[in-house]
């Protein structure tokens, strides 16, 4: 694993645990608002960091964090994630990951193994956008598989002791938690775009809302850019809540 950065403590990145996150180094998308531009500009890199160290401060830690937080970049664009996440599971640890969603094989097959306990995907917008807002191709079919996956879990509530034997049992998860997310900015959303996106995730059981902060771009204009009203963000609440079980504003 590429590793650019390790925050030792959080109490707000996995949901009601205390955790430690794991940046990657790296992203297949260039979205102009992204705030780690130095994890997704190869110019803008930092100095990598061991993935010995890593381990060693979290098994240091083991009394004392619950999670560990997997985010980028781009996370699933590490071939060896499969093999990372299972090194940190059999320390015991929970384990979140944040993805964009361009990988479903690898979503797919942490979930089939029971590596993943939460996962967060950023949904940029409505399929027709995504391109317009990531500033790159992608592979809408990718995305739309990604997002199957997330909410075919939402089927997987029954206990394995309850369901029919002759189910492949690795094709059911009752355990993992999740949440789809978008950074809303006017410059890309709209109402009627926040409906297209509750129309892709139609069914969720959780949809966060994030208000774009220009803190920190990886576009230096978008640092110009404006940002919507809290009124404005409770209107796409509202919007949200007729196709998902529950939405945030974070």
């Amino acid at each position: 694993m590429i590793i650019g950065g390790l925050q030792k403590f959080s109490l707000i990145d996995y949901p009601h645990k205390i955790s430690a996150i794991i940046f990657t180094i790296g992203c297949n998308f260039r979205c102009p608002f992204c705030h780690n531009p130095e994890l997704v500009n190869p110019e803008l890199y930092p100095e990598k960091i061991p993935e010995n160290n890593v381990f060693e401060f979290l098994e240091s830690r083991r009394e004392k964090l619950d999670a560990v937080v997997i985010t980028g970049g781009e996370p699933t664009l590490h071939k060896d994630l499969h093999q990372f996440i299972s090194k940190l599971k059999s320390m015991g640890f929970l384990i979140k990951l944040d993805t964009n969603g361009t990988n479903p094989r690898i979503l797919n097959k942490l979930i089939n193994d029971n590596l993943l306990d939460y996962l967060a995907i950023d949904i940029k917008g409505s399929l027709g956008k995504y391109e317009e807002i990531v500033g790159t191709k992608v592979n809408l079919e990718k995305i739309n598989e990604s997002i199957k996956i997330i909410l075919n879990l939402n089927k997987c509530n029954k206990t394995k002791d309850a369901l029919n034997k002759e189910i492949d049992y690795k094709s059911i998860d009752t355990k993992i938690n999740y949440e789809f997310r978008t950074t809303v900015l006017p410059k890309f959303h709209n109402e009627d775009e926040i409906h297209k996106i509750g129309k892709l995730v139609n069914g969720a059981k959780l949809f966060i809302l994030q208000k774009f902060y220009p803190s920190k771009t990886l576009n230096l204009k978008f640092l110009k850019e404006n940002q919507f009203s809290d009124d404005q963000m409770l209107k796409f609440k509202k919007i949200l809540e007729n196709y998902v079980q529950k939405c945030l504003i974070r």
